[in-house]
């Protein structure tokens, strides 16, 4: 029997599909966030039952396969069914496509094509510059960028986070890998003209005053944006938040916007409406600029921050699901001695597993929104993260979370003392983890022969399947969540372990000729010739500046690699023209990872119009991409 059912009722349904499990896996039906077991039955058939079955879960459902808490395969797509049976009887739907290496569909279906290589520019929207800007590179920028990326032959233009991170409206707050809601868009980034602020004289001369400088004054320029933001509010609100598309935004965003909405009021002490105005008009204002980057076949690629602030509107909202008592950083390495304290509390993933990861799911589904691909930052904290009492300034005093320690017997039984080699896990009380820098300096040569042993398979060897366990939990589920394309920041000394996950659920790693990894380049990866945290091509090797013919083969190198994706920093495609770079190579560095007090400042010296007015320049970027065969 097959009948149509309003979007609101209740209808019982068996849900039916022929699949042969290997030992130890089974089937379940994920509707939502919600995962149904199914039962095993004669001939491989597979079926559950759901007694509350609605529309909206029979038009988006799926069928994964659970090794114990591990989901291992998922289904390329979903179903989607308008109609409601007593018993639906489905097929498992692989992936169609010949030589695609991917399990899961991506929204962007040039990433699914076989053989796929394509090129980009990285470029933070704070960076861009337009006669029409107001001290601060926008989202109306980028369709300048979209527009000189098809004239050039490329897919990519990759982005630095853009959520909110407004505290003070200092310099502090410049730092985009700090943001105060996961959610929120940077007030920063709006174009006020479209917002109804009138460009009349006196405008104009403060945009004038703000556009002149090389770098962008982030307290001046977001002082100033609030208040003609206001301003506008006062005179246009009232009649903006009467429409239906307002309504339906605010509905829709409810989950985040009215928190996000209450803290920036409480912290700037005026009015709820007025935030969730701002969000809607930056939301009415990117969606723009990304319907009109898929019209021209460009495709945006976002950066996922690892970590959440403190005072984020996140931890305050939810604060079970961090470890607000710690912070996440880094052990001791050949650049920082004292290690690295980044100051974001730690997550607590068991606590976040008890709903199926809802806030990850959440955050990752409002970047889709946005973004076709996105680089997870620091991708070893789906495995682990180096934890460091809140009490403490440097990282030497942290541990890994998770983690395999000792118990006291333990050490004890191996003649070994506490102080000075182990340090207490402060979750689990009466259980120790060694020091990454200890003592050993009082031991006789046979401990310490026994404590080196056990340091060297403690943080080499110990955690390997204990930690890929741990983001298989995780990673699978997330990345089913969405359609965008994962890219991984996997940079540094990262566990063998991370690797294998990375190949098994197809996430693109990131590879760079100045850093060694042992390994021919995948061709799943994104290459690239420096970062946002590196100087450009110019300065690479100790050079006092490279000329363009040598920055040309380092980019025509890196075009020819078997990556799947080459993106480049704008500076570094600029590099190639003696007339265009600027003049200093040393001040187009964005961030100084040693400087914990970095501005984040940088502009293009040129407006986007501009690199369209090049045409040689331009005509030798698409050379380059054309003879590579992106």
């Amino acid at each position: 029997m097959t009948i149509f059912i309003p979007s609101k009722t209740n209808f019982m349904t068996t849900f039916k599909i022929n699949y042969a499990t290997k030992w130890g896996e089974s089937l379940e039906l994920c509707s939502g966030d919600v995962y149904y077991p199914m039962s095993w039955n004669e001939g491989n058939i597979w079926s559950v039952t759901i007694k509350n079955c609605t529309a909206k879960m029979l038009a988006d459902y799926s069928y994964v396969v659970r090794t114990e808490d591990i989901i291992t395969r998922t289904e390329w797509e979903h179903h989607h069914r308008d109609k409601a049976e007593k018993i639906i009887e489905d097929a498992w739907i692989d992936c169609p496509i010949q030589g695609c290496p991917f399990p899961r569909k991506h929204s962007a279906e040039i990433f699914d094509k076989p053989g796929f290589r394509g090129a980009g520019t990285a470029i933070p929207v704070f960076a861009l510059r337009s006669d029409d800007d107001f001290g601060v590179g926008e989202f109306n920028d980028l369709k300048g960028m979209v527009d000189w990326a098809v004239r050039t032959g490329q897919k990519i233009i990759q982005l630095l986070p853009v959520n909110d991170t407004s505290r003070k409206g200092a310099w502090g707050d410049s730092y985009p890998y700090n943001p105060i809601s996961s959610f929120a868009l940077h007030p920063i980034y709006i174009h006020l003209q479209d917002v109804g602020v009138k460009a009349d004289a006196e405008f104009k001369k403060e945009q004038k005053e703000l556009n002149k400088g090389y770098f962008l004054d982030y307290p001046k320029v977001i002082k100033a944006k609030m208040r003609h933001l206001r301003a506008a509010f006062e005179e246009l609100g009232s009649k903006d938040c009467a429409k239906p598309a307002y309504k339906r935004f605010v509905k829709e965003n409810a989950g985040w916007l009215d928190p996000y909405a209450q803290y920036c009021a409480k912290r700037d002490g005026d009015s709820e409406e007025f935030h969730r105005w701002v969000q809607y008009h930056l939301d009415l204002q990117f969606s723009k600029v990304v319907a009109y980057a898929h019209k021209n076949g460009v495709y945006l690629k976002g950066d996922l921050p690892i970590g959440v602030g403190r005072d984020s509107v996140d931890a305050v909202v939810n604060p079970k699901l961090y470890n607000l008592d710690m912070s996440a950083g880094a052990p001791p390495d050949f650049f920082t001695a004292d290690g690295q304290n980044w100051g974001f509390p730690t997550y607590n993933w068991d606590e976040m597993a008890k709903d199926g990861f809802a806030w990850w799911k959440a955050r990752l589904r409002k970047m889709a929104q946005y973004f076709d691909a996105f680089r997870i930052d620091h991708i070893l904290g789906f495995f682990r993260i180096w934890e460091i009492p809140i009490t403490e300034k440097g990282g030497l005093r942290g541990h890994f979370n998770p983690a395999l320690p000792y118990s006291k017997e333990e050490i004890e039984g191996m003649g070994l003392p506490l102080d000075g080699l182990f340090i207490e896990d402060p979750h689990r009380k009466g259980w120790f983890h060694p020091l990454i820098t200890p003592d050993t300096s009082k031991l006789d040569w046979w401990q310490k022969e026994r404590y080196d042993a056990l340091y060297t398979d403690f943080f080499y060897h110990r955690h390997e399947a204990f930690w890929k366990h741990n983001a298989m939990r995780k990673l699978p589920e997330l990345l089913s969540c969405t359609g965008m394309l994962a890219c991984g920041e996997d940079l540094g000394m990262v566990p063998d372990c991370v690797n294998e996950v990375m190949d098994h659920e197809k996430i693109l790693s990131l590879e760079m000729q100045t850093v060694e990894k042992g390994h021919g380049w995948p061709y799943l990866s994104v290459c690239a010739t420096s970062s946002h945290d590196m100087t450009s091509i110019r300065l690479r090797d100790g050079a006092d500046d490279k000329d363009p013919v040598e920055c040309r083969r380092i980019l025509q190198d890196n075009l020819n690699s078997i990556s799947m994706l080459a993106i480049f920093p704008l500076q570094d495609w600029l590099s190639i023209d003696a007339a265009l770079r600027y003049k200093d190579p040393r001040a187009e560095y964005i961030n100084n990872p040693a400087d914990p007090n970095n501005k984040w400042r940088w502009r293009m010296h040129l407006t986007v119009k501009q690199l369209l007015d090049n045409p040689a320049w331009c005509t030798q970027v698409a050379s380059l991409i054309k003879d590579s065969n992106r």
